[in-house]
């Protein structure tokens, strides 16, 4: 009777980890932002790549692809309801629901993406990250995943000034989508499948997605013939691993500390095999024809002038985790600045 007992036990140790049971070998259902190419496979899949090998095969997280749990946009959610256990995304689609999302993702105020990992993890960023997760959506959040500048643009049209960013259609999210919504754009919002389609059919003039080594994949160079730089509004951006708080405290410390050695792996490799990626894919794109528009220097002037607005209106609305982490990543770059004094530029 003992060893039924025990092996009814077992078998019920080993079922679906969905309420958080943590036991010797873990298969975990992971809903993902990303419908294939470079984001499911560098950041999802990496990311699990690597759990499962520090875990030694303890834990397995099976990745889907977008749409296939829930909404790619709503990746949060689907945590916080136990739709799925885990769930990799980037924190700026929740800046709908808190503005603060859009600083830890990366936005058009970031510092460039090596001074933003700098302050996520050296930098007090990863801790404000986690403890505003838990407290505003109770899910457990670690940085999963990074990449450099993003192409500002694919566009069916030229972007020079601010004159031509009014009335351009374009595909955006988080903070740039309200921002350069105040600087006249018309801005949507749409999830990564429908991105493409909306470009190749007019819908929209122009879209925002990520970098030249990714973006290459997706051919939106062969439906947009022009690509506008620099990438002002995404100088870097940082993806994110959620986990239902359940499933998390159900991890042995040891495992705890696995899986975030997983995480921090992930993203430190994503950002050097991504920047490379990069390098490769802008010769490509120069070969294919594109044409490349370096906007003036009035633009990114303008666009750092509505930024600082931006922050500075919801840090006078919201004294709480808006202000607290815009006031972290001002107070780290004053500190970062100094490093321009013995560092040597790239010939």
């Amino acid at each position: 009777m003992a060893t039924l007992k025990l092996t009814a036990a077992a078998a019920a140790a080993a079922l679906f980890v969905g309420a958080g049971a943590a036991d010797a070998q873990q298969s975990v259902r992971t809903a993902t932002s990303w419908p294939g190419g470079v984001h499911l496979e560098q950041f999802a899949q990496g990311f699990a790549k690597q759990a499962e090998s520090l875990t030694a095969g303890k834990v397995k997280f099976q990745v889907f692809p977008a749409g296939t749990i829930g909404s790619p946009l709503k990746i949060t959610e689907s945590v916080q309801k136990k739709v799925a256990p885990a769930g990799h995304t980037w924190p700026g689609y929740d800046w709908g629901i808190d503005k603060t999302a859009a600083i830890f993702g990366g936005y058009v105020g970031s510092p460039p993406a090596e001074a933003l990992l700098h302050w996520i993890y050296v930098g007090g960023g990863l801790q404000l990250w986690q403890q505003w997760r838990m407290e505003k959506f109770n899910v457990v959040a670690l940085p999963c995943g990074s990449h450099s500048d993003e192409i500002h643009m694919h566009s069916r049209k030229p972007v020079r000034t601010l004159e031509d960013l009014k009335g351009l259609k374009l595909r955006t999210s988080g903070a740039w989508a309200e921002i350069a919504n105040n600087l006249g754009a018309s801005t949507v919002i749409l999830a990564g499948g429908e991105v493409y389609p909306a470009l190749e059919r007019g819908v929209v003039d122009a879209i925002e997605w990520a970098t030249p080594g990714i973006n290459i994949g997706l051919g939106f160079h062969k439906v947009a013939k022009y690509i506008i730089l620099p990438g002002v509004h995404q100088p870097g951006a940082v993806l994110e691993c959620l986990f239902d708080k359940a499933l998390w405290d159900g991890f042995d410390a040891s495992t705890k500390k696995q899986l975030e050695a997983a995480a921090k792996l992930s993203t430190i490799e994503s950002w050097m095999n991504i920047n490379m990626m990069d390098a490769d894919a802008l010769e490509k794109l120069k070969a294919e024809g594109v044409e490349f528009i370096r906007v003036d220097q009035s633009y990114i002037d303008g666009v750092a002038k509505a930024t600082r607005e931006w922050e500075d209106k919801y840090m006078a609305a919201d004294g709480g985790w808006f202000k607290k982490v815009v006031e972290s990543q001002r107070a780290f770059m004053t500190r970062w600045k100094a490093s321009s004094q013995y560092r040597s530029e790239f010939r």
